[in-house]
């Protein structure tokens, strides 16, 4: 029987891995002998170095912070090997794990995976889950193996995605979820009574990166598909699109109830909550605009300033 106290590493980078960091560290039960986490990036219009979530956490605690620019490298994994680590445990870390060191702990590695798995595996399953229109998703805890997110699920939970979900505030919620869902799996991957179930990889799908370019709003598109885009890359990747020569970010809007038939794109009138705008199905009703150079404000606030932009017939690019 080893210590009562496990040695554990853990890994992550963002805000959601930060729940989890600081659950296990109010928890007291084991110890945190190091903390792995991505290199300080530039953040902000200054483009100053910023430590990440984990990172300002971890010395908080005045926990060891480790930054490799990658794990692939035989003194990296040394080093990780010399913290004699019983578990490590990943959360939106943004490194891949070589074969190597999954092998390193005594109990390998568990991953915090946002879906319920094997929907959703890759970089990107808040945003995706919201953009497909799926009313469930959760958080899954696996026994990671060398593919990405293939590995055998130890415990899963479930929460509803509401019809106004956006990426920040299913982010939030999700992170919460998979703060609590750690700690209730902990005690078993510890003492080697969870059970691990297989995937059914048959039904996978695959939450790709988000990708600059997909933020451009194509009117072409179904409106009810755009409206769902622009909530899940809300604030990740928040669409953006042109109107008389002006740049506009687009941060939320929903379907709007009507036919409608017109050239995508096109203005059809203001209303109090909001632009209407018809699509290559439907229309969309932008609430939430940002103007270059400017803050976030509800549509109402932006046609103070700027009515004649949207007068019915005015197109975006």
């Amino acid at each position: 029987m080893h210590d009562a106290r496990a040695r554990i590493v853990f890994a992550g980078t963002p805000e959601f891995a930060a729940a989890g960091l600081a659950a296990v560290l109010a928890a007291g039960l084991h110890d945190i002998v190091a903390v792995y986490t991505q290199p300080d990036r530039p953040a902000g219009r200054g483009r100053q170095l910023k430590p990440s979530a984990v990172k300002e956490l971890a010395l908080a605690h005045g926990l060891p912070v480790l930054q490799p620019l990658t794990l692939r490298e035989p003194a990296a994994q040394a080093e990780l090997a010399a913290f004699r680590p019983d578990l490590m445990i990943v959360a939106a870390y943004g490194l891949l794990l070589p074969a190597a060191v999954l092998r390193i702990p005594r109990l390998g590695c568990v991953n915090v995976h946002a879906s319920l798995l094997p929907r959703w595996r890759g970089a990107a399953p808040i945003e995706r889950a919201i953009e497909a229109g799926d009313t469930q998703t959760g958080i899954t805890i696996m026994q990671m193996d060398e593919g990405l997110d293939t590995g055998a699920m130890l415990l899963c939970r479930t929460c509803c995605i509401a019809p106004d979900e956006t990426g920040a505030s299913l982010r939030e919620r999700l992170s919460s979820l998979g703060a609590q869902a750690l700690l209730a799996a902990l005690p078993g991957i510890l003492d080697g009574s969870a059970v691990a179930v297989a995937q059914e990889s048959a039904s996978a799908t695959y939450a790709s990166k988000l990708r600059k370019e997909e933020s451009s709003i194509d009117w072409g598109l179904p409106a009810a598909l755009l409206a769902r885009r622009i909530r899940a890359f809300n604030p990740a990747n928040v669409c953006h699109a042109m109107i008389g020569g002006e740049a506009l970010r687009i941060w939320n809007g929903h379907l709007a109830a009507e036919e409608v038939c017109a050239e995508p794109g096109t203005v059809l009138g203001t209303r109090a909550e909001g632009i209407l705008v018809a699509c290559g199905e439907g229309a969309l009703i932008l609430t939430e605009l940002q103007p270059a150079g400017g803050r976030a404000m509800t549509a109402a606030q932006l046609l103070n300033g700027r009515a004649r932009l949207f007068a019915p017939g005015a197109r975006f690019g």
